[in-house]
């Protein structure tokens, strides 16, 4: 047997709910700003000596500054308050053509982006990552770096990519070369979870508890977030629909199943629809496939309208298996939701079951930084958390 101290208790739950109040007031800061101390105090239903102690403490750790004051018929004028925009983060998004490293202040606002294609072997990749983030962080003269967040096209264990098919990359041990050569924390993320991070933090989706952010691209993923829970599952491998069978007899994905939902919903899989009626067109990218369908090419409306099919047909499973209440859809096809957005949602609507729901599907028109964005959030979430002690009215 052994002895609890009452005395250890007492101050451990001191601490956590000094930590809990903290992230509330980070939160709310972030949400809200420009606020006062009073509307902390007011919204947040904490005693106004209390959040004064907070605020003093993040002022001194320069995690938050003081702006201008306010006006009022009378009293004190209020001082309000907002985030430290030279706390800053490094992203790093690594996508199977191409990378991107850029920064971001603690409010998500980027001031410098440098993108490279993606080497096909990881050592190269790490270097040229290095070579690129060396230089950004000479720059940040006066600044404190958070650390860096990377966006990876598939999964990861104690910082190794274990799975990324269409990367192409073996294996691998990205964080700990990066940390070394740095000196700064490096978190890793899935793509679509980033996604997730993304809209939850960046989009204030915070009272959307059941979200699935679908991302299309070279192939396709999913990020889950239930109950308000980034969904993880065994080994972190929860969300690879793209990785689901339609048909066994179906063509060989890059994972090396036969007939998986990516293989038939892809940029990449629209691409083989429109080369199929069409060899001796070489050099085609999704974009161009979209510039197509829009001039008019018959062709390249039938390759995207057999695209939002088979779309339509892998969300059903999403709907099925997890019924939430919205899907967002990342990716350049939402450049041209017209032809995407009705068809997939007709086939969202088919899968309904009695005493179900449709959920809401949204294309989200991010230029592609959604990944970026969760990396950025990614890093600060540390510092922030989640607390659902914020009311859902807080935003």
């Amino acid at each position: 047997m052994f002895a609890i101290d009452a005395g250890r208790l007492k101050v451990a739950s001191s601490e956590v709910a000094r930590d809990i109040n903290r992230r509330i007031v980070l939160n709310l800061i972030r949400r809200r700003q420009p606020i006062s101390r009073a509307d902390l105090a007011r919204v947040s239903g904490l005693q106004r000596s209390t959040i004064s102690l907070i605020v003093e403490e993040l002022v001194n750790e320069h995690w938050v500054m003081e702006g201008p004051t306010g006006r009022l018929p009378r009293g004190r004028r209020p001082t309000f308050l907002r985030l430290n925009d030279d706390r800053v983060i490094i992203g790093v998004d690594i996508r199977p053509t191409q990378t991107s490293v850029a920064l971001a202040n603690v409010n998500g606002k980027f001031t410098s982006q440098e993108v490279m294609v993606t080497p096909q072997d990881p050592r190269t990749g790490v270097e040229m990552i290095l070579q690129r983030i060396l230089p950004l962080i000479r720059s940040c003269d006066g600044k404190k770096i958070e650390g860096i967040g990377i966006s990876l096209p598939g999964r990861f264990n104690e910082g190794r990519l274990v799975f990324a098919p269409n990367l192409k990359w073996p294996d691998f041990d990205i964080r700990t070369p990066i940390e070394e050569a740095t000196g700064l924390e490096v978190e890793l993320e899935n793509a679509a979870n980033a996604c997730v991070l993304a809209a939850v933090w960046f989009d204030r989706m915070e009272s959307c508890r059941n979200i699935v952010i679908i991302t299309v691209s070279e192939g396709i993923g999913a990020g889950i977030l239930m109950n308000g829970q980034l969904a993880q599952g065994l080994n972190g491998m929860a969300g690879e629909f793209g990785h689901v069978s339609l048909d066994p007899e179906g063509p060989v994905c890059s994972c090396g199943g036969r007939g998986c939902w990516e293989v038939f919903a892809s940029n990449r899989a629209a691409l083989g629809y429109y080369l199929e009626s069409n060899s001796h067109q070489t050099g085609l990218s999704f974009q161009d496939l979209l510039s197509l369908a829009d001039q008019g090419d018959a062709r390249a409306t039938k390759a995207l309208e057999r695209m939002v099919h088979y779309l339509g047909r892998g969300m059903r499973m999403i709907v099925a298996g997890l019924a939430p209440e919205r899907i967002i859809v990342v990716g350049d096809l939402t450049r041209s939701w017209h032809r995407f957005g009705p068809g997939i949602e007709a086939e969202l609507r088919a899968q309904v079951l009695p005493g179900g729901s449709a959920p809401l599907l949204i294309p989200a028109h991010e230029d592609g930084m959604a990944r970026l964005r969760g990396t950025v959030a990614l890093v600060l979430q540390k510092h922030f958390g989640v607390t659902r002690e914020v009311p859902a009215n807080a935003n």
